[in-house]
């Protein structure tokens, strides 16, 4: 599934919407922003938003799913810039590099799912979805590298990605040290 391919083109007054609320919500949280200030940031009513969106919910999973779709392009354009399949393996932590030196007050689908533990929640979909999607991409770059035991080698390639975005903002070098423990791993199950 590609987050927020079924959804229909925003209009002008739509791509405001979504971009106020990328940016108040990153910053202050999803539970923290009400659509009153949403409106006011984007410069149209109440009424617009609700009429394009139909509720907050629908509106923090269009926000999550626009997010996502920048994150997968990221991730893609990494992947094919590696030189070998082994680097491609990798790839989604050179993606993260560049993608925390913009973003620097964490994960917005960690926030997303600590904030909308609601599994039936629209956003919180969104962003379990971008999760298990990386899994997934893990597991199909170590199979396509000949590496040993795929769906172990994604897993830990996983924990560690996730675990890097999550003590980012903490500790600036953690991405960097993740990246070189992920090539070790990668190295190792190539030789295995």
């Amino acid at each position: 599934m590609d987050s927020g391919s079924d959804a229909p083109p925003l209009t002008p007054a739509g791509r405001r919407i979504v971009d106020a609320a990328e940016e108040l919500f990153y910053e202050r949280g999803i539970t923290a922003v009400g659509v009153d200030l949403i409106a006011e940031h984007s410069g149209v009513t109440k009424r617009t938003l609700y009429k394009r969106f139909g509720s907050k919910d629908g509106l923090v999973a269009a926000y999550l799913a626009e997010r996502d779709r920048r994150w997968r392009s990221e991730v893609r354009a990494a992947v094919d810039a590696g030189g070998s399949a082994e680097e491609a393996v990798t790839a989604p932590f050179e993606a993260l590099r560049s993608w925390t030196s913009r973003y620097t007050r964490g994960c917005a689908f960690l926030n997303a799912l600590a904030e909308l533990p609601d599994p039936r929640h629209p956003g919180h979909r969104v962003a379990a979805e971008q999760k298990r999607w990386l899994l997934s991409l893990f597991e199909e770059l170590a199979t396509a590298a000949g590496c040993c035991e795929p769906p172990t080698l994604a897993t830990r390639l996983f924990v560690l990605h996730e675990g890097a975005v999550a003590t980012g903002p903490l500790a600036p070098g953690t991405v960097a040290a993740a990246a070189d423990l992920a090539r070790e791993l990668v190295r190792a199950a190539v030789r295995g």
